[in-house]
């Protein structure tokens, strides 16, 4: 499919799609590595079944709708967040499914960028003899933006989050950085780690905070624990902390150079990485090969600077709190600029009150 096949589409098909895109959010917290599908079946008006993509290797949303609709859609519109898939892998293919069941219409808000998808979905369709638009939602591929960005770019989407006081800082001199902001933001911030695949830290937060990086609130079930992602040049994380001991998956990145076999290295859900150099570019891309869409990075300023001085960044969510900490502080990141004109630039997208303290949204200004 191409621009030229792009419709405008009724405000009908909008309104479906878009409870469609709402649906696939029920998905968020459970079936990465693959994208959030939703679907909904329509026959005179009439919804007949509705479904989502709940867990990786089990049922397609379109799947799930037709079996939530007791199987009979024959002529029936199918409409969809994503372009149903054209390839068999752990399940069939799902544009076959649709030509099998002899739905008369389908509509997708967003083609897959997949290779082995990329249009063909919908050609399958087509060659079947069924009806085809492409309604192009924003809302669509911002669903699946970290999706698009493995497939397409080798990496997943970042999002950095930061937790600081008016002034600009995230911790005392000595480390101590509990709390500055208040229980609000804290709980908030347990709706970013549900919907990563992996959460980034440096061994520095791991010998000052020993955090566990995990999501604790229930509210947000279902969801699966995150991978941790440890970034400890020469292993100095210790077998006692929560991260390695807790028997949550986590990944300890280290350069080639350091010393072999910590004694930790067994622990259940540890895995060891060696790269020549722990950089973000190079974390980044095997993160994504190992199928994780969304990343969050939750540091302290070495960290946070690294990815801020390689452009490694796609969202920055920054939890402001109203109070002043003064000058003997660590700052939000470490990295150094020779003028004002070389200054990282953020374009705000939301300003929202959380609690006492505020949280800005940013993305990257792109000058």
């Amino acid at each position: 499919m191409s621009a030229a096949d792009e419709s405008a589409g009724s405000d009908s098909d909008r309104l479906y799609l878009q409870a469609c895109i709402e649906l696939a959010e029920q998905g968020r917290h459970t079936c990465a590595p693959n994208p959030t599908v939703g679907c909904i079946i329509v026959r005179h008006g009439v919804v007949l079944g509705r479904g989502w993509h709940q867990y990786a290797g089990q049922g397609h949303a379109e799947v799930n709708a037709i079996a939530d609709a007791g199987g009979d859609v024959r002529g029936a519109t199918v409409y969809v967040s994503l372009e149903p898939c054209s390839f068999e892998g752990r399940t069939p293919a799902c544009a076959a499914t649709l030509v099998e069941e002899g739905v008369g219409r389908v509509v997708v808000a967003a083609l897959d960028p997949h290779p082995q998808v990329a249009g063909e979905g919908l050609r399958m369709l087509q060659r079947a003899g069924i009806e085809v638009d492409v309604v192009a939602l924003p809302e669509a591929l911002e669903l699946i933006a970290g999706y698009i960005l493995r497939i397409t770019q080798k990496r997943p989407l970042v999002r950095i989050k930061t937790a600081s006081s008016l002034d600009g800082a995230t911790a005392l001199a000595d480390g101590r950085s509990q709390w500055i902001t208040g229980a609000a933001a804290r709980s908030d911030v347990q709706r970013l780690r549900a919907r990563s695949d992996a959460i980034i830290t440096g061994v520095g937060t791991v010998l000052a905070d020993d955090p566990a990086l995990t999501v604790r609130d229930e509210q947000l079930a279902p969801f699966r624990q995150p991978l941790r992602v440890v970034l400890d040049r020469r292993l100095r994380t210790p077998p006692d902390c929560k991260l390695i001991s807790d028997g949550h998956p986590t990944l300890v990145v280290h350069e080639d150079t350091a010393r072999a076999g910590p004694e930790w290295e067994t622990a259940p859900g540890v895995m060891l990485l060696a790269l020549a150099d722990v950089a973000p570019g190079a974390v980044l891309e095997h993160l994504a090969e190992m199928g994780c869409n969304e990343v969050l990075v939750e540091a302290g300023p070495t960290v946070v600077g690294s990815f801020v001085s390689h452009a490694a960044w796609d969202l920055w969510v920054a939890y402001l709190a109203p109070k002043l900490l003064g000058t003997q502080t660590r700052p939000v990141a470490d990295f150094v600029i020779a003028d004002l004109q070389s200054a990282p630039r953020g374009r705000t997208l939301d300003v929202t009150p959380v609690g006492d303290d505020i949280r800005i949204t940013l993305e990257p200004s792109g000058e």
